[in-house]
């Protein structure tokens, strides 16, 4: 069956205009022609000429001259869009000849008008720049004596055609237009999801403006707060993950104390690329790490908690040293989204008795050792490798390190030393973060409280917030 084609109904401002809430007053009849009612409007008669055609009429005082007619085609140009700024309103009612007011929007500019008979029609209309739907329901005696097709809702449902309506238009302001012996029906109507609801005895320009005006407008409000409770949730979600992906140290059984700090770099986020971890096998042996992807995003967090979580099981497996590595790097290689994307990794294993281990490092700052009654001092860096994920055949030599009786070592992310020092462009660097760590343990701080005022001073000495990641470990033994 053919689709009939859409009229858009058009009126024009009266010469008596005024502020818009007050020269909605006057009514015009909408027909089909462009024009049509404009008389009728003025309560004056206007008669027509030979041929059918409509006289021409000065514009009103203080307002252009009215664009001539044109055509459907070429007011809704898929490829142009609609020609006409401000408020638009779609009605959609069987009665192409509704009488439908005149309305001004915020600016005192006229809404523009569209109609269409069915959904089939409106869904062909309703295009971004339609603010608001008019939808005028049939009484509700007529919808259950009729029954409905496929552009009326289910059977039996007074109030299907809306439902379809608003699963067709979910981002657009819905008035819904009935008789006021309908009001059960009406109140249902918003309870079901229209913004408001308008009798038609009681119909004219003023309260149809503010009812359009005040329905974009809650609509608007509703998004916003939708949005709003979205994003919450969206954030209460990731805050769950991240939290439940930041590691907790398998300590039990073992003499050493933990303690860590970790401060993203991402602005809002709890996790990202860099990543640590402690555990402690069967034989005794406690196992730790540090490691930081390059990058700050979440897809470099992502890849960081699987390098962990491989870490942590390849370790429980028996794997250490250069065989642990290479395995991490096959990892890192099938997981990343791109041949760039490499990882600096620092492992240490401290014997069961505590007094000595064994040190990895593959592109990551050496560790900062502190003995009992000895400075603060990093151990040595010559004999690391690369970093994971640069080269394929890499090694990475195990080194031991001969810890004592009583120690802390401190394992941390270049975050820690890439901060500026002042205005200038000098870094932090090893030897400022030895210094200040130093002065810091000088002063009787240990553990978290000794972790959290390190960072804090490197904070204020950067001027402000680090910009890359911080993850800082530390295992002491008394």
């Amino acid at each position: 069956m053919p689709v009939p084609v859409p009229h858009q109904r058009t009126v024009v401002l009266p010469h008596q205009a005024g502020p818009a809430d007050d020269a909605c007053a006057n009514t015009a009849r909408v027909a089909d022609a462009p024009g049509a009612g404009d008389a009728t409007a003025r309560g004056t008669s206007v008669p027509a000429p030979a041929g059918g055609q409509e006289p021409a009429r000065p514009a009103p005082q203080g307002f252009p001259e009215p664009e001539q007619p044109q055509s459907a085609e070429q007011r809704f140009s898929a490829d142009r869009g609609p020609l006409h700024q401000g408020l638009t309103l779609l009605l959609i009612g069987e009665d192409p000849n509704s009488h439908v007011p005149e309305m001004w929007d915020w600016a005192g500019r006229k809404v523009r008008l569209r109609t269409a008979r069915n959904l089939t029609e409106a869904e062909r209309l309703l295009t971004d720049d339609v603010h608001c739907i008019l939808l005028d329901l049939p009484p509700a005696e007529r919808t259950a004596d009729r029954g409905t097709g496929e552009d009326d809702g289910a059977p039996g449902d007074e109030l299907g055609m809306l439902r379809d309506v608003l699963r067709m238009a979910t981002s657009h302001a819905v008035l819904v237009l009935t008789y006021e012996t309908d009001a059960e029906r009406a109140a249902d109507a918003v309870r079901v999801g229209a913004q408001d609801y308008l009798f038609r005895d009681e119909l004219d320009g003023a309260v149809l403006s503010r009812a359009v005006r005040y329905a974009v407008e809650r609509k608007r409000a509703d998004l916003a707060q939708r949005q709003l409770t979205e994003s919450r949730m969206l954030a209460q979600e990731n805050a769950r993950l991240e939290r439940g992906l930041l590691p907790t140290p398998l300590l039990d059984g073992s003499d050493l104390r933990f303690a860590a700090c970790y401060r993203p770099g991402r602005s809002r986020a709890l996790l990202g690329g860099d990543f640590y971890d402690t555990v402690r096998t069967p034989d005794g042996t406690v196992h730790a790490m540090i490691g930081d992807v390059c990058g700050h995003g979440p897809d470099e967090a992502a890849l960081g908690v699987e390098l962990r979580i491989a870490w942590r099981a390849l370790t429980f497996a028996g794997l250490c040293g250069d065989e642990l590595l290479a395995t991490l790097q096959k990892v890192l290689e099938h997981e990343r989204a791109d041949d760039e994307i490499f990882a600096t990794l620092c492992t240490v294993d401290i014997s069961a008795d505590g007094r000595r281990a064994g040190l990895c490092l593959a592109g990551h700052p050496a560790p900062l050792l502190a003995r009992a009654g000895e400075r603060p001092d990093l151990l040595p860096y010559e004999f690391g490798g690369p970093a994971l994920g640069l080269l394929p055949n890499a090694r990475w030599p195990r080194r031991q390190v001969e810890l004592g009786g009583s120690w802390s070592l401190m394992m941390y992310t270049d975050g820690l030393i890439e901060g500026r020092i002042g205005k200038g462009n000098q870094r932090l660097g090893q030897e400022g973060m030895t210094e200040l760590v130093s002065r810091q343990m000088a002063a009787g701080l240990s553990g978290e409280e000794l972790l959290d005022a390190s960072v804090r001073e490197v904070r204020d000495l950067n001027g402000g917030e680090l910009t890359d990641d911080v993850a800082v470990l530390l295992l002491d033994r008394r």
